[in-house]
């Protein structure tokens, strides 16, 4: 049997939809970078959710200035975000705000160029495995 969609999911994913919207729509701070929401967990007692988000810079993917800066902000705005939250979705008991840099983005990135490195290496371009892949068919 499959496992159902559950309540903490549906909260979640709603909660992750609303704060994306408060985020570009209601805090102007011009320290807070492009902010992408990834994921959101909540907690089984609804006390925490936990938001994970990456901060997109013109720089770097890793740009730790401008993560910093855009993290901060959002915790300055936790109180805040909950409250339109509490606003928009109607619980019980609305989750404290806790948000937390994802660094899945800049592994996947690392990743990437380490196996462009090892094609490299190995004499094969990028374009090679599209034929292996026809050849294995």
């Amino acid at each position: 049997m499959a496992r159902e969609y559950s309540r903490l999911d549906r909260i979640g994913d709603q909660i992750q939809r609303d704060l994306a919207q408060l985020i570009q729509r209601e805090l102007k701070d011009p320290r807070l970078g492009m902010v992408t929401i990834n994921m959101v967990k909540v907690s089984k007692d609804l006390s925490y959710a936990d938001i994970y988000v990456t901060v997109l810079s013109l720089r770097d993917v890793d740009d730790k200035t401008a993560i910093d800066d855009s993290l901060k902000v959002l915790k300055q705005a936790a109180g805040f975000l909950r409250a339109e939250l509490g606003r928009a979705i109607k619980l019980r008991v609305m989750p404290q705000l806790r948000f937390h840099y994802d660094r899945t983005i800049g592994q996947a990135q690392r990743m990437g160029e380490l196996i462009q490195q090892a094609r490299a290496k190995d004499g094969r371009s990028p374009v090679d495995h599209e034929s292996d892949d026809d050849s294995q068919q």
